[in-house]
């Protein structure tokens, strides 16, 4: 068996070409490209790191933190939450300023704004979420839904797909606090109809809250077009913030006064220095911050939202489409012979950033493409997942990851 496999002729000529007319082409170069890689595929769960974040890092612990030392709480860091907060919100969300900051982790972000919500909604005795949900949220949500004796109301949606509009209007009801759902499956990349959603919700007195963690970046999100409540979303995915980047917490304007914060804290105090005997919350969006924020992890998701908002997200989006539609392809005429299965929505309009792909021989696949420089994700029972950063991965690579994926199951078929 050859140790360099390729894919029909066709296929390489035509990532090839893709990859000649791909405008975003030049921004590969600006990530670290470790030789011992031949393709990266896991972009959705860890973005590679950028070039220039080395540097910066450095000279943020001789500068900033080594020249200024305390004294740059008062001339910037204070503001670091929210100002990266609005970077975030302008290049990725769709966001005026104001709406968005940067804190904690995800998980932590995403059981405040859920408790504030359901507490802003006494009255009503459900939430309404899936059951394919990442598994944090369902977690987070059945102990809010425990802590305040209320009900989830699952909905059971198609794995392969994700959450209909048909089946969130099914179960609203006057009795609805909150609907909590993901805008992109992190299974099957299913991109769910956010505006309809949004808006069947408030027609039944609901909030909304959506976790981004597998669409900002890579999907043009449009929050304050669709009037959405509140959503959260992780730095570390297509952010490309690093192991444990911090998360960021959007809520529109229209709430911040109205909800209350569940987990006060002195960077969310109208003056975190006076140290006084009350808690009083700051204006705005800073209300929404507990403790001491991660200053130091905020610069490479900095960095690549500089990238990004050079790039412009309808462009990233595009590349995002294409990049999907050639595994799709992929997939079709050449692994599907195999007996691969394509586990993601067909439809590019309702297909966020990565494709499943599923057999009965992937875990072994992936142990070998990962033993061979090629890494994918594996998720269980039977699904290869192709996480595909626009910014960072160029169709050749895709190409020869999937070849790879090819001489295995080939191998494994007799």
């Amino acid at each position: 068996m050859t140790e360099d496999p390729t894919l029909p002729q066709e296929l390489v000529d035509r990532a090839a070409a893709l990859d000649a007319s791909d405008p975003l082409a030049g921004f590969r170069s600006e990530f670290v490209l470790p030789a011992g890689v031949l393709a990266y595929l896991d972009g959705n769960s860890l973005g590679r790191p950028l070039a220039v974040t080395a540097g910066r890092l450095t000279r943020f612990v001789e500068d900033e933190w080594g020249e200024r030392l305390i004294r740059a709480w008062d001339e910037q860091w204070l503001d670091r939450p929210t100002v990266v907060g609005d970077l975030i919100g302008r290049t990725v969300l769709g966001a005026a300023p104001g709406q968005t900051v940067v804190g904690d982790s995800t998980s932590v972000l995403l059981y405040k704004l859920v408790r504030a919500a359901v507490d802003a909604r006494p009255d009503r005795t459900e939430i309404v979420a899936d059951t394919e949900n990442f598994p944090t949220d369902r977690y987070i949500l059945t102990a809010v839904a425990t802590e305040t004796g209320r009900t989830v109301r699952w909905i059971e949606p198609d794995p392969a797909t994700g959450v209909e509009l048909a089946e969130v209007e099914e179960v609203l009801s006057d009795r609805t606090a909150l609907v909590v759902l993901s805008h992109v499956a992190y299974k099957s990349a299913h991109l769910a109809d956010l505006p309809g959603i949004t808006a069947a919700a408030h027609r039944a007195g609901a909030l909304v809250l959506w976790d981004l963690c597998h669409s900002a970046g890579v999907v043009d999100v449009q929050l304050d077009a669709a009037d959405v409540d509140l959503a959260v979303g992780c730095g570390y995915k297509f952010l490309n913030g690093g192991p444990g980047a911090p998360a960021f917490g959007y809520v529109a304007r229209r709430l911040q006064d109205e909800l209350v914060q569940p987990i006060p804290g002195w960077m969310g105090h109208a003056e975190p220095f006076a140290m006084g005997p009350d808690y009083v919350p700051a204006s705005g969006i800073r209300r929404f911050l507990s403790g001491t924020p991660p200053i130091l992890s905020m610069i490479p998701v900095e960095d690549m939202l500089t990238l990004t908002e050079r790039a412009g997200m309808p462009a990233v989006r595009q590349k995002s489409v294409l990049l999907t539609e050639f595994a799709i392809a992929v997939a079709d005429e050449v692994l599907g012979p195999l007996g691969v299965t394509v586990a993601s929505p067909r439809n590019p309009a309702r297909r966020a950033g990565h494709v499943t792909l599923e057999h009965d021989a992937m875990r072994d696949v992936v142990d070998e493409l990962w033993r061979r420089g090629v890494i994918p994700d594996f998720r269980r029972p039977r699904g290869l997942r192709i996480g595909l950063s626009p910014l960072s991965t160029s169709f050749t690579e895709l190409a020869t990851a999937l070849a790879h994926v090819e001489q295995l199951i080939r191998s494994r078929s007799g």
